[in-house]
Protein backbone atom coordinates (compact mmCIF):
# COMPACT_ATOMS: atom_id res chain seq x y z
CA UNK A 1 0.00 0.00 0.00
CA UNK A 2 1.29 3.59 -0.84
CA UNK A 3 -0.29 5.42 1.64
CA UNK A 4 -2.25 7.65 -0.55
CA UNK A 5 -6.05 7.43 0.79
CA UNK A 6 -8.22 6.83 -2.27
CA UNK A 7 -11.01 9.23 -2.98
CA UNK A 8 -13.44 9.16 -0.44
CA UNK A 9 -16.52 9.41 -3.10
CA UNK A 10 -14.80 6.74 -5.73
CA UNK A 11 -15.40 4.21 -2.06
CA UNK A 12 -18.73 4.78 -2.40
CA UNK A 13 -21.39 2.07 -3.91
CA UNK A 14 -24.27 4.39 -5.04
CA UNK A 15 -27.39 2.11 -5.33
CA UNK A 16 -30.14 3.57 -8.09
CA UNK A 17 -32.88 3.54 -5.61
CA UNK A 18 -35.72 5.98 -5.49
CA UNK A 19 -34.38 6.52 -1.76
CA UNK A 20 -30.91 7.43 -3.18
CA UNK A 21 -32.46 9.67 -5.58
CA UNK A 22 -34.59 11.85 -2.68
CA UNK A 23 -32.26 11.55 -0.03
CA UNK A 24 -29.45 13.11 -2.97
CA UNK A 25 -32.03 15.48 -3.27
CA UNK A 26 -32.64 15.89 0.63
CA UNK A 27 -29.02 16.58 0.85
CA UNK A 28 -29.09 19.51 -1.70
CA UNK A 29 -31.96 21.26 -0.39
CA UNK A 30 -30.06 20.93 3.12
CA UNK A 31 -27.21 22.52 1.85
CA UNK A 32 -29.39 25.44 0.12
CA UNK A 33 -31.27 26.02 3.41
CA UNK A 34 -27.80 26.34 5.33
CA UNK A 35 -26.78 28.89 2.85
CA UNK A 36 -30.26 31.35 3.34
CA UNK A 37 -29.07 30.72 6.54
CA UNK A 38 -26.16 32.30 6.86
CA UNK A 39 -27.18 34.60 4.21
CA UNK A 40 -30.08 36.10 7.01
CA UNK A 41 -27.47 36.10 9.58
CA UNK A 42 -25.03 38.27 6.90
CA UNK A 43 -27.64 41.00 6.14
CA UNK A 44 -28.71 41.34 9.65
CA UNK A 45 -25.07 41.86 10.78
CA UNK A 46 -24.65 43.71 7.86
CA UNK A 47 -27.49 45.77 8.58
CA UNK A 48 -27.06 46.23 12.31
CA UNK A 49 -23.01 47.52 11.76
CA UNK A 50 -24.18 49.94 9.05
CA UNK A 51 -27.29 50.83 11.61
CA UNK A 52 -24.94 51.40 14.19
CA UNK A 53 -22.57 53.78 12.68
CA UNK A 54 -25.14 55.92 10.99
CA UNK A 55 -27.15 55.99 14.53
CA UNK A 56 -24.31 57.37 16.62
CA UNK A 57 -23.32 59.31 13.28
CA UNK A 58 -26.66 61.38 13.55
CA UNK A 59 -26.71 61.30 17.40
CA UNK A 60 -23.36 62.96 17.82
CA UNK A 61 -24.54 65.54 15.50
CA UNK A 62 -27.32 66.98 17.70
CA UNK A 63 -26.43 70.04 19.73
CA UNK A 64 -27.76 69.07 23.24
CA UNK A 65 -25.66 66.08 23.47
CA UNK A 66 -22.43 65.90 25.86
CA UNK A 67 -19.98 64.47 23.81
CA UNK A 68 -19.02 61.01 24.18
CA UNK A 69 -16.08 59.05 26.03
CA UNK A 70 -15.02 56.97 23.16
CA UNK A 71 -16.36 58.73 19.45
CA UNK A 72 -15.26 56.11 17.30
CA UNK A 73 -16.13 53.03 19.84
CA UNK A 74 -19.67 52.79 17.16
CA UNK A 75 -17.54 53.00 13.98
CA UNK A 76 -15.53 50.34 15.04
CA UNK A 77 -18.57 48.28 16.51
CA UNK A 78 -20.19 48.90 13.39
CA UNK A 79 -17.22 47.74 10.97
CA UNK A 80 -16.32 45.05 13.06
CA UNK A 81 -20.04 43.50 12.32
CA UNK A 82 -19.72 44.78 8.38
CA UNK A 83 -16.76 42.52 8.26
CA UNK A 84 -17.80 39.92 10.30
CA UNK A 85 -21.17 38.94 7.92
CA UNK A 86 -19.09 39.61 4.70
CA UNK A 87 -16.44 37.15 5.94
CA UNK A 88 -18.99 34.32 7.54
CA UNK A 89 -20.66 34.95 4.15
CA UNK A 90 -17.92 33.92 2.45
CA UNK A 91 -17.42 31.63 4.10
CA UNK A 92 -20.65 30.12 3.55
CA UNK A 93 -20.72 30.25 -0.13
CA UNK A 94 -16.58 28.45 -0.02
CA UNK A 95 -18.65 25.93 2.11
CA UNK A 96 -21.95 25.54 -0.15
CA UNK A 97 -19.87 25.65 -3.46
CA UNK A 98 -17.50 22.25 -1.81
CA UNK A 99 -20.47 20.13 -0.53
CA UNK A 100 -22.49 21.01 -3.93
CA UNK A 101 -19.40 19.78 -5.94
CA UNK A 102 -19.03 17.08 -3.58
CA UNK A 103 -22.89 16.04 -4.62
CA UNK A 104 -22.32 16.35 -8.54
CA UNK A 105 -19.41 13.93 -8.56
CA UNK A 106 -19.48 11.47 -11.17
CA UNK A 107 -20.35 8.96 -8.21
CA UNK A 108 -23.84 10.47 -8.07
CA UNK A 109 -24.43 10.77 -12.11
CA UNK A 110 -27.30 7.99 -11.83
CA UNK A 111 -29.63 9.88 -8.43
CA UNK A 112 -28.43 13.27 -9.17
CA UNK A 113 -31.52 15.37 -10.62
CA UNK A 114 -30.01 17.16 -13.71
CA UNK A 115 -32.19 20.20 -13.42
CA UNK A 116 -30.98 20.85 -10.15
CA UNK A 117 -28.45 23.02 -11.09
CA UNK A 118 -27.35 26.98 -10.26
CA UNK A 119 -29.36 28.23 -7.61
CA UNK A 120 -30.55 31.99 -7.18
CA UNK A 121 -29.25 31.81 -3.25
CA UNK A 122 -25.99 31.93 -4.97
CA UNK A 123 -26.15 34.86 -6.92
CA UNK A 124 -28.35 36.48 -3.97
CA UNK A 125 -25.30 35.65 -1.49
CA UNK A 126 -22.68 37.09 -4.00
CA UNK A 127 -24.58 40.33 -4.40
CA UNK A 128 -24.59 41.00 -0.22
CA UNK A 129 -21.40 40.35 -0.23
CA UNK A 130 -20.84 43.20 -2.62
CA UNK A 131 -23.30 45.42 -0.81
CA UNK A 132 -21.20 44.55 2.63
CA UNK A 133 -18.06 45.52 0.86
CA UNK A 134 -19.53 48.57 -0.12
CA UNK A 135 -21.17 49.49 3.20
CA UNK A 136 -17.71 49.00 5.22
CA UNK A 137 -15.79 51.10 2.49
CA UNK A 138 -17.98 53.93 2.70
CA UNK A 139 -18.05 54.31 6.40
CA UNK A 140 -14.13 53.87 5.88
CA UNK A 141 -13.99 56.78 3.55
CA UNK A 142 -16.16 58.88 5.40
CA UNK A 143 -13.42 59.48 7.71
CA UNK A 144 -15.10 62.52 10.45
Amino acid sequence: MSGARPDAVSELEVHVTADSHFSWLRTRMSAERTLMSWLRTAASMIGFGFTIVQFFARFADLGEVAPAHRPHAPRTLGLLLIAAGVVALVNALIQFRSVTRHLDDKAFADIRSPHYRSSPTVLLAGALVLIGVFAFASIVIRLD
